[in-house]
């Protein structure tokens, strides 16, 4: 009974961060983008700066009508939603916020991470195809091509940590880092962190959901909380993805008084790389598809191999 009651109170902590974290740092775009931008509406709302933003954007989605268009394959377009943010849920389990605090610690959880985070971009592709819409359907073949030329990348790029650290568990990178890693690990860093954004999608590599091509993409279709469930997955990767940056790279809950302060030391780096994926929204603007690729392999897939095999000549001397 006990260990049933632990792995209940694990997965209750997991869904109130998962519920309640994509939330924070959608609030904080809404912020960081008003005062880069000059957007004066999301400064105000409810009053004190703006703290209603996001209350209003709830009750708008939810008041928002759900319609299914006649020609769509039904049971396909609804659940997409779902398929797009589940998987977010599914990793956040297994990143922990210290050595002692993580809800799932499983020796091969960078694996279990890049392969949940995947898995998500099946939500937006299922969204294009069965919307029958032709802008949807060529934001779900965007999506799908962003999606085969950054996975590689993003995947060379986590193993050099997992090799410098001689472990696939997340918690084993986090104990194996060290300060020398800011240096001889930032090529990997830049390329995890540029493909984590390109397989979520976001500005500037947001061809699939690009507005002024293709309507809205993927999501062109979808209306009320279903569209929401769409930007609450987004949210829910970049609070994934920041994360992953935060422990590999950043180490984490390492810091001055990390018995004590550890999580606390986890969040704001989590946060500080989640600003820096705002920050690239505002200030980038939106790259062609032949410039999306050819960064991909181009520049990203040959940095992260040097860094592969740099990375293995340290570790073997």
């Amino acid at each position: 009974m006990g260990e049933v009651l632990d792995v209940l109170l694990r997965a209750a902590l997991v869904l109130g961060a998962f519920l309640v974290l994509p939330l924070v740092i959608g609030q904080t775009e809404h912020k960081v983008m008003a005062h880069m931008q000059g957007r004066l509406g999301p400064m105000y709302a409810g009053g004190f700066h703006g703290w209603a933003q996001l209350v209003a954007d709830g009750v708008k989605f939810a008041q928002k009508e759900s319609v299914t268009p006649a020609a769509a394959d039904g049971p396909v377009f609804r659940i997409a939603p779902a398929v797009a943010l589940v998987p977010y849920l599914v990793a956040l389990s297994v990143i922990p916020l210290s050595p002692t605090l993580v809800a799932a610690d499983i020796d091969p959880a960078l694996l279990f991470v890049l392969a949940s985070s995947a898995v998500g971009v099946l939500g937006t592709l299922m969204g294009g195809w069965s919307s029958a819409n032709k802008y949807a359907l060529i934001g779900a073949l965007r999506a799908s091509a962003q999606l085969l030329a950054y996975e590689l990348p993003l995947v060379l790029a986590a193993s050099s940590f997992a090799m410098a650290a001689g472990t696939l568990s997340i918690v084993g990178i986090g104990e194996a880092w060290t300060p020398w890693w800011l240096v001889w690990q930032a090529p990997a860093a830049f390329v995890l962190f540029l493909a984590g954004v390109a397989e979520l999608q976001r500005p500037p590599f947001d061809m699939p959901v690009a507005d002024s091509e293709i309507v809205a993409g993927p999501w062109t279709e979808y209306t009320g909380l279903r569209f929401a469930l769409f930007l609450l997955a987004e949210y829910a990767g970049i609070l994934v993805i920041s994360a992953l940056v935060a422990v590999l790279y950043l180490g984490g809950w390492n810091g001055p008084w990390s018995g004590t302060f550890g999580p606390v030391w986890m969040l704001a780096k989590t946060f500080l790389v989640a600003f820096v994926v705002i920050w690239f929204r505002v200030t980038f603007p939106r790259l062609r598809e032949d410039q999306l690729q050819r960064l991909a392999w181009g520049v990203l897939v040959p940095t992260a191999l040097a860094q592969l095999a740099l990375t293995a000549v340290v570790v073997v001397l």
